[in-house]
């Protein structure tokens, strides 16, 4: 009954933990990304506070969600604009296969780094509800807003990636 009850406890506190990110940015915080390496498609892994002194719109996504292929060619394009100035768009293939998440990539000509979250656990980390789901992540390590979901006005991608890029979050 003890070890029980202490396995539920551990899972609450997991859950909890899950959930703070999301939690905080609904409360006006704005937390610090945690530290986490992932593995990328191309090239060495990812390290999330090792892209420190950099705005990033991390955006977690799945070659098996339709939404994500509609967003895709807007986040290219911020990419592509932007990039220069010095933002990132990271993507964040989670719960997805290797050889469609590459296949999704080569499809739509993404340029952007890529890494993998293949058991879901940093998109549950960072509190997401699904995919696609984008987090925006201030030069200076802090979480500073979202989309909760797919974002299809290529004009408020544009905004967002200024308003980063200029020390603001995009969402509020």
């Amino acid at each position: 009954m003890i070890v029980l009850l202490g396995l539920l406890v551990a899972g609450m506190v997991r859950h909890d933990r899950a959930l703070a990110i999301s939690e905080a940015l609904a409360r006006g915080q704005t937390p610090g990304v945690p530290d986490i390496v992932l593995p990328a498609f191309v090239g060495p892994p990812v390290s999330l506070p090792g892209l420190h002194g950099h705005p990033v719109m991390l955006n977690f996504w799945a070659s098996w969600c339709v939404p994500c292929r509609e967003e895709a060619p807007l986040l290219q394009a911020v990419w592509q604009q932007f990039h220069t100035r010095g933002l990132i768009v990271l993507g964040v293939d989670t719960q997805d296969l290797s050889t469609p998440a590459q296949a999704f990539i080569a499809r739509y000509g993404l340029s952007f780094p890529a890494v993998r979250d293949a058991d879901g656990s940093v998109a549950r980390r960072f509190g997401a509800t699904g995919v696609p789901e984008t987090f925006f992540i201030s030069a200076d390590g802090r979480i500073v807003g979202k989309f909760p979901g797919e974002q299809m006005d290529a004009a408020v991608w544009r905004a967002a990636a200024q308003a980063l890029l200029a020390g603001r979050s995009p969402t509020r």
